[in-house]
């Protein structure tokens, strides 16, 4: 009886010590480390959720950012611990298996569903998978899928694993529901900077008076135009100069024949006076 007391007592403790380790692994504990999410553990323990996720062996809490969950933190306490509850999957999933998933839609069960209030589907997500993105959405038919997966945050196999969303689930019946943030607005990329033309920069002091004092001949000089002639015929170019006045020479009349016999008879006269003198 001894041995048996013993051995009792023996599998008592190991039953013991194994429940304290699967408790200790808590939602509260999974995210103390994680200040981002303190919101959500704060509206857990506000709405009595806290206990109630703690003895579920398996599963995975759609946890929001503090900035994701202000949409839905003021809503009346009733309404918010049935949006919440629908944030609690009955199952394991962590990245690796999400990204195993087909591309197609799987649906899950929440906690809301365990409680038999579910209508409609209400109480189940969709999970869909599509170009290599996954998106989760209330199981209504109809119902948008616009909460997008973003990372696990924590994940201890098969127990419990938080993997964070980008915005919260209403489901129809629920609350209203939250509508999706406008994309953050596209930034121009920057105009190119306009090509400035290279100027050709002016001549400066030392090249002017470099261009001064260089010799005659360095630079090209421009011969002064002709003054017109007053009768408004262009001016003898020199070289024709000469051939003019030679041409005015030889243009000279020659002597007349009455000319000519004024000297005959001048000579004779001249002659004959001479000879009347020599005779005295």
């Amino acid at each position: 009886m001894d041995l048996k007391a013993s051995s009792s007592l023996l599998c008592l403790a190991i039953l013991f010590g194994v429940s304290s380790i699967v408790s200790a692994v808590n939602i509260t504990r999974a995210l103390e480390k994680y200040p981002e999410f303190s919101t959500m553990v704060e509206l857990f323990g506000k709405t009595e959720l806290t206990p109630i996720i703690n003895k579920r062996q398996t599963i995975t809490v759609l946890a929001l950012s503090n900035d994701a969950i202000g949409s839905i933190s003021g809503r009346p306490e009733e309404e918010l611990k049935n949006v919440l509850m629908n944030h609690v999957v009955l199952d394991y999933f962590d990245e690796l298996k999400l990204k195993a998933l087909k591309d197609r839609s799987t649906l899950l069960t929440t906690l809301y569903q365990s409680t038999g209030l579910g209508q409609q589907q209400n109480g189940f997500l969709n999970c869909t998978k599509t170009n290599g993105k996954i998106y989760f959405g209330s199981g209504v038919k109809g119902a948008p899928q616009t909460a997008e997966y973003i990372t696990t945050v924590f994940r201890n196999p098969y127990n419990l694993s938080v993997i964070q969303i980008s915005m919260p689930i209403v489901a129809p019946g629920l609350g209203s529901p939250v509508q999706v943030p406008p994309p953050p607005p596209m930034t121009p990329p920057p105009s190119p900077s306009p090509k400035k033309a290279a100027a050709t920069p002016a001549p400066g002091p030392a090249e002017e008076e470099d261009y001064a004092d260089s010799p005659p001949g360095a630079a090209p000089e421009t011969a002064p135009a002709s003054a017109p002639s007053e009768d408004g015929s262009p001016a003898p170019a020199p070289g024709n100069a000469g051939k003019k006045k030679m041409a005015a020479a030889d243009e000279v009349e020659p002597p007349t024949s009455a000319s000519s016999t004024g000297l005959s008879f001048g000579a004779v006269l001249v002659l004959g006076l001479v000879a009347s003198f020599a005779g005295f």
